[in-house]
């Protein structure tokens, strides 16, 4: 399956039913969630700790780099999707409010080429 062909739906029931069938719910509260979030998230940036910025642009023509780093990815994104299913956050919903905001927060004609002004 693909990016193009999945929807968020789609991978939110297959965290939940791999929950269901190990009878985790009650060990996935939010605060666990979150906590597991964040530890994998340290995990994907040891990859990049210690190394320069093209080096870290290299690790995508790198196989094995880039197959540790999508692992580390994969493992971010199944919580997030867990911590959203848990709470009932809408990940869709909130990531277009999000973009609305930073278009407002940051115009691109005064943040164009700029990391802060």
């Amino acid at each position: 399956m693909s990016d193009a062909k999945t929807t968020i739906q789609e991978l939110i029931d297959c965290v939940a039913a791999f929950e269901a069938a190990r009878d985790w719910r009650e060990f996935h509260s939010p605060k666990n969630l979150a906590i597991g979030l964040a530890v994998e998230t340290g995990e994907l940036l040891e990859h990049f700790q210690w190394i320069s910025e093209d080096e870290s642009w290299a690790a995508a023509d790198d196989p094995e780099q880039r197959r540790r780093v999508r692992e580390e990815a994969a493992d971010v994104f199944c919580y997030l999707l867990n911590l959203a299913e848990v709470m009932g956050i809408d990940l869709s919903e909130a990531f277009y409010e999000k973009m609305k905001a930073n278009e407002i927060k940051y115009p691109a004609d005064q943040y164009r080429g700029k990391y802060k002004l």
